[in-house]
C-alpha cells in the first residue's frame, strides 16, 4: 500500500554519545533514515546529544535538538512541535530504552504520537530474556536450557539445576555489558552479582553454555503486508564465546550448507513474525552445533537497525535504514525502487559475487592493565571492512585497514615466534589472535591443535594455511626471477606490495614497478545487490586483480577526500563529519568528489554521499592506484584526522597535489623542534622543550629543562603514550616503553606548566586572512588531554587580556604556517601569560562541536577555501549561540573495571555530548565544578 498520509512529521531518536558497544553505526542509520523520510515530504525532528555526528547537522533534519536523551527533553520537543509518529529503531538500544520509558510514562499517548518501525511488545519480548526464551519455545525455535533470575538466590537455584558451564546474560544492556561465561561454582557468585547490577531491571538469564559453537547472523526486512527478505547472511569467524562486535565476521556465510541456511532462514522469518507485526528491520543471531547441522539455537533477535545492519548495508549496497524508514511509514517492499539498480524493486534479495571481511579495532593501549581477553562483553572501539573477490583477499585488505603498523596478515617480519605464547593466545583470545593463528600455522603447529584451541572452522584455518604455503613459494625467488603468475596469485589473494617485497627482500617500489611492467594492475568492480544480474547504477567500488575495469573515469575536474579509517580513541566520528562536509562543499564547487575509506559504520561510506566511493583501505598502495586511475586535481588530507595526515608525506614525494595546507606546513607543525623555532622567531611564548632519540639524550635534556616534564612521541593521535614524569627514573622508564612500542619515533620533552589553565582555538585561514571560529576554555587544568576535558565555548573567565593574546597568536601562527583551511591551536595559561602547547593545521576533534554550538557550517567554508574557490573575507559569519556550550567527554570505563580511571595526558574518552546553558550559575555547570573541586573565582 502507499505511504500513510496521516504521518506528516516524525521524531527520530538518536543514540547519544559514542561508547563501546554503541558507536557511529547509528549516526549512519539515523542520517539515512532522516534523508529517506524527507524525500517523502515528511518533517523530521531529531533528538541526539552527540555533537560530533552528521546526524545532528542541519543538513540531515528539519529540526535538530542537541539535548540529553531523557523524558524531559522528549516532552519539551512534543510541546513545541506537532509530532505524528516516533521512529526509535535508528538509535540503537539507547533510543529503544527511551522509547519504552516514554511509553510507560504515557507520554506518547498523551501527545497522540504513534510508534512506528517497531512494536513495544516486540522490544519487551526480545530484551526480557525470560520472555524471549518462552516465545522461542512457543515458536519451536531451539534455545539453551536456562531461566531468568531477578535475585541472587534465584540465580543460584537455576545454576544448580542446569549445571556448569553456563552463561549469564543481563537484560536490557548493550554491547554484552555484564555478561559472562562461568565454568565453575567458585566463579559464579561474583559473575551473578555483576550481571544483576549491570541490568537496569536487575534481571539476568542464566543458561547453559554453548561456547565454541558456530555463530551466524541474518539481516531481515519486513513490510506491513508480511513480505520478508533476507538482506545478508553473516558468519562469525570466531565461535560462540566472543561478542559478535569483537568477532571477525564474514559475509556471505562461508561454511553454511545451503540446506542449513534455508532452515535458518525459515527460523528467522518465523522469529520475526512471532515477536510482532511491525514493518522494518530486524537482526537475528543463531548458534549452530559444529558437530550437528540440525542443532540450531536462536540466541537473540533485535527488532531494530543494529551494528550488523550497517555492515550488511555496506556489504551489499542495500540501504537498509533508508528502506526500513519507508516501510515504517506504510510503503511495501514492492513499491520501492532498489537504489543500486534503479530499475528493480526493493523486494529483491541481494546476491553478491564478492566476499566481505570485517575486523574490529581495539584500543587496549589506552587502558593500561585492562583485561585484554575477549568474551561476552564487547571491547572494540571500531571496525574496518575489506572487500575482495575471495576470502583471502578480503581478509588481507581488512588487516591492511586496521592501522596497527601491520601490512596485512603476515609477511611483515612481526610474527610471534615463541610457541608457548602462541598457544596461550589461541586458547585465550585477544585482539591479535588472527595474527597468532597465522604465526601458529607458519611455525608448524598442527592445524588440529589450532582448531582444538580456537574452535574456529577448519575451512577458515585452511585459507590461512594456503597463504603461508604461497609465501614459502615466493621466498624461493628474487625480484628479478619471480614468475609473473606467482605475483598475480599473491595480488589476487590480497597481498600488498610491501608484503611481497618483504618476502623477496627488496623495496616496495621494486615490486610495484615489476608488477605494473607485467601488466598486473588493479581494476575496480561495482558493489551491487544482484551479482551483475541487473546493471548497477551506483558508483560504489572495490579493487581486485582481474581483467575488466568497471570504474569509468569522467573528464570532470575531481578531488579525492581521504577518510579516517576505523574509529579509535582519539580519532572518531568527528573526522567523518568533516569528511562528509568536505565532500558536500566540493560538490557545490563543481568538483566530482571521490571518497576513499574503509569504515562500514560511517556516513562517508554511504554510497550516495560522494560522486564515487572507493571502499578501500586508507593504505598507501590502494590510494596511489586510485589516484593513478582517476587523476584528480588533488587530495584533501586535513579532514581525515591523523590517518589521512600521515599520508601527506608520500603524496608530496610522488608529486600529488595536497589541497589546502602544504605538507611542509603540516610537517613543521608536527616537528616540535622546528615548530618551536618558528614560535621563537614570532616572539610567541612556549614551554621549554627538548627532543631525544635515545635515553642518554633525554636525561641530558631534563637537566636543562627541569621537572615536571610532559613526555610524548611525535606523530601520534589522542595523546598516545603521553605522560607527565617528575624524576629521572620515571623519565627513563617511560621513554624506553615508548621506544618499545614506537621504535622509530622521536621523543618530545616539554616543561610541564603545573596548575595552568588550558584553552584551544579553531580557525579558518586562506594563507593571509584568519577567522577564529571558536575559543574554548577547559574546565580541567592543563595535564588532562583536551579530548578528556570538559570544554566551555566561549571562555567563561579567561579575561580580555588572555583572550586577546590567544586571538593574536592564533592569527600569527596560522599565517606563518601558510595555513589554507582549518587549524587548531592549544594553549596553556599561567599568571595571565599564554603559552603555545601545539598547533594542528587540520580539522580537529572540536570543529563539529563548534559548528553545532554556533550553527555554522565551518567545515564547508574551510573546504571552499582549500579548493581556492573562496577567501575567508568572502564569508559572512553569523554565530547565533547565546550563552555557553559545554562539551562533555563520555567514557567506557564500565568495560574495563580493573583499569586506573585517573585522567592524564593520554586520551581515554570514547565520545562526547553537548549541553547548552544560559549562564554560569546553571546547575549543570556548577555540578561539574563541585565534582572537580574547582571554583569560579580561581
Amino acid at each position: 500500500m502507499p505511504r500513510d498520509r496521516s504521518i506528516r512529521s516524525v521524531l527520530i531518536i538518536g543514540s547519544g554519545p559514542i561508547i563501546i558497544g554503541q558507536a557511529c553505526e547509528f549516526d549512519y542509520s539515523g542520517s539515512q533514515a532522516s534523508r529517506s523520510l524527507r524525500e517523502e515530504g515528511i518533517e523530521v525532528v531529531l533528538i541526539n546529544s552527540n555533537p560530533a555526528t552528521i546526524m545532528t547537522d542541519k543538513v540531515t533534519a528539519d529540526h535538530v535538538y542537541l539535548k540529553p536523551l531523557t523524558k524531559k527533553s522528549i516532552r519539551e520537543i512534543l510541546e513545541k512541535h506537532h509530532i505524528d509518529a516516533v521512529l526509535p529503531t535508528m538509535g540503537g538500544q539507547t533510543a529503544l530504552n527511551l522509547c519504552i520509558d516514554c511509553d510507560k510514562a504515557g507520554i506518547w499517548q498523551h501527545y497522540g504520537v504513534r510508534i512506528i518501525g517497531v512494536d513495544i511488545k516486540a522490544i519487551e519480548t526480545t530484551e526480557d530474556r525470560e520472555k524471549f526464551r518462552l516465545k522461542m519455545l512457543e515458536l519451536g525455535v531451539g534455545v539453551c536450557k536456562g531461566g531468568t533470575a531477578s535475585s541472587f538466590l534465584q540465580g543460584k537455584e537455576i545454576a544448580q539445576d542446569i549445571g556448569f558451564p553456563l552463561v549469564i546474560r543481563p537484560s536490557y544492556t548493550l554491547g554484552g555489558t555484564g555478561g559472562a561465561f562461568v565454568n565453575s561454582p567458585e566463579d559464579f557468585d561474583e559473575a551473578l552479582n555483576r550481571g544483576l547490577h549491570a541490568s537496569p531491571i536487575h534481571e539476568v538469564l542464566v543458561e547453559q553454555s554453548i561456547m565454541g559453537w558456530k555463530e551466524y547472523e541474518l539481516e531481515l526486512l519486513r513490510d506491513s503486508l508480511g513480505n520478508v527478505i533476507i538482506i545478508c547472511s553473516i558468519e562469525n569467524f570466531d565461535p560462540m564465546g566472543i561478542h559478535t562486535g569483537d568477532s571477525i565476521t564474514v559475509a556471505p556465510a562461508m561454511t553454511l550448507p545451503d540446506t542449513v541456511y534455508q532452515h535458518m532462514r525459515d527460523l528467522a522469518i518465523k522469529m520475526m513474525n512471532g515477536i510482532g507485526k511491525f514493518a522494518g528491520g530486524c537482526n537475528v543471531q543463531f548458534s549452530l552445533d559444529p558437530n550437528d547441522d540440525n542443532n540450531i539455537i536462536g540466541i537473540e533477535i533485535n527488532p531494530r537497525v543494529s551494528r550488523s545492519s550497517a555492515l550488511a548495508s555496506k556489504a551489499t549496497g542495500y540501504p537498509i535504514a533508508k528502506i526500513a524508514a519507508k516501510l515504517a511509514i506504510g510503503y511495501n517492499l514492492d513499491e520501492l525502487k532498489n537504489a543500486i539498480t534503479g530499475t528493480t524493486t526493493a523486494y529483491f534479495e541481494p546476491a553478491i559475487d564478492y566476499v566481505i571481511v570485517k575486523i574490529p579495532r581495539w584500543n587496549f593501549d589506552k587502558f593500561h592493565g585492562a583485561d585484554r581477553k575477549l568474551g561476552l562483553q564487547m571491547k572494540s572501539v571500531g571496525e574496518a571492512m575489506g572487500i575482495g573477490r575471495n576470502f583471502q583477499e578480503a581478509l588481507q585488505k581488512a588487516c591492511q585497514s586496521l592501522e596497527i603498523r601491520r601490512n596485512g596478515l603476515g609477511a611483515d617480519g612481526k610474527s610471534l615466534q615463541k610457541q608457548d605464547e602462541i598457544l596461550y593466545s589461541l586458547e585465550h583470545p585477544s585482539w591479535n589472535r588472527i595474527f597468532h593463528i597465522y604465526d601458529a600455522l607458519k611455525l608448524g603447529i598442527p592445524m588440529k591443535t589450532v582448531q582444538k584451541l580456537t574452535r574456529i572452522d577448519r575451512w577458515f584455518l585452511k585459507q590461512i594455511e594456503e597463504l603461508i604455503e604461497l609465501e614459502k613459494e615466493i621466498e624461493k625467488y628474487s625480484i628479478d626471477d619471480i614468475p609473473a603468475s606467482l605475483i598475480r596469485t599473491a595480488k589476487e589473494k590480497g597481498y600488498a606490495d610491501r608484503q611481497i617485497a618483504h618476502l623477496l627482500d627488496c623495496y616496495e617500489s621494486d615490486v610495484y614497478k615489476k608488477r605494473t611492467d607485467l601488466g598486473i594492475k588493479r581494476v575496480y568492480k561495482l558493489v551491487d545487490t544482484c551479482a551483475a544480474e541487473f546493471e548497477a547504477k551506483t558508483p560504489y567500488y572495490y579493487s581486485t586483480f582481474d581483467t575488466e575495469n568497471e570504474s569509468t573515469v569522467s573528464n570532470r575536474k575531481k578531488v579525492v577526500v581521504l577518510g579516517s579509517g576505523p574509529n579509535r580513541i582519539g580519532q572518531g566520528i568527528e573526522f567523518d563529519y568533516s569528511c562528509v562536509h568536505g565532500v558536500l562543499a566540493a560538490k557545490e564547487c563543481g568538483y566530482e568528489t571521490i571518497m576513499i575509506n574503509c569504515n562500514p559504520e560511517t556516513v562517508s561510506t554511504d554510497f550516495d554521499i560522494a560522486d564515487k566511493l572507493y571502499f578501500e583501505p586508507v593504505f598507501w598502495e590502494h590510494i596511489y592506484d586510485i589516484i593513478q586511475h582517476e587523476k584528480p586535481e588533488g587530495v584533501i588530507v586535513q579532514l581525515g584526522g591523523q590517518t589521512a595526515l600521515k599520508l601527506a608525506e608520500k603524496l608530496d614525494k610522488y608529486g600529488i597535489k595536497i589541497i589546502g595546507t602544504s605538507f611542509e606546513a603540516l610537517d613543521l607543525a608536527e616537528d616540535r623542534g622546528r615548530f618551536s623555532t618558528l614560535l621563537k622567531e614570532l616572539g610567541i611564548p612556549y614551554p621549554e622543550f627538548g627532543v631525544a632519540t635515545n635515553a642518554d639524550e633525554a636525561l641530558e635534556v631534563c637537566k636543562t629543562i627541569g621537572f615536571p616534564l610532559l613526555v610524548r612521541p611525535s606523530y601520534v593521535l589522542g595523546g598516545q603514550s603521553m605522560k607527565i614524569v617528575i624524576n629521572e627514573q620515571e623519565l627513563e622508564d617511560h621513554i624506553l616503553d615508548i621506544w618499545k612500542h614506537l621504535p622509530e619515533n622521536k621523543v618530545l620533552l616539554d616543561h610541564f606548566l603545573d596548575g595552568a589553565i588550558e584553552a584551544e582555538a579553531d580557525a579558518i585561514c586562506d594563507g593571509e586572512n584568519v577567522y577564529i571560529i571558536g575559543i574554548m576554555q577547559h574546565i580541567e587544568p592543563a595535564g588532562i588531554h583536551s579530548g578528556d576535558s570538559y570544554a566551555v565555548l566561549p571562555p567563561y573567565n579567561l579575561g580580555d587580556l588572555v583572550v586577546k593574546q590567544i586571538e593574536h597568536y592564533t592569527n600569527k601562527i596560522a599565517v606563518a604556517l601558510k595555513t589554507v583551511g582549518l587549524i587548531n591551536i592549544q594553549f596553556a595559561i599561567k599568571n595571565d601569560k599564554v603559552y603555545i602547547i601545539e598547533a594542528n593545521p587540520r580539522a580537529s576533534r572540536t570543529v563539529p562541536f563548534i559548528c553545532k554550538a554556533y550553527d555554522e557550517p565551518y567545515v564547508n567554508y574551510a573546504t571552499k577555501v582549500m579548493l581556492g574557490e573562496k577567501k575567508v573575507t568572502d564569508f559572512t559569519f553569523n554565530p547565533t549561540r547565546k550563552g555557553y556550550a559545554i562539551k562533555e567527554p563520555v567514557f567506557s570505563f564500565h568495560k574495563f573495571p580493573e583499569v586506573n580511571k585517573e585522567l592524564g595526558p593520554e586520551m581515554k574518552s570514547t565520545g562526547e555530548a553537548i549541553y547548552f546553558i544560559d549562564d554560569l550559575m546553571d546547575d549543570y555547570f556548577m555540578k561539574i565544578y563541585s565534582e572537580r573541586n574547582l571554583y569560579l573565582s580561581r
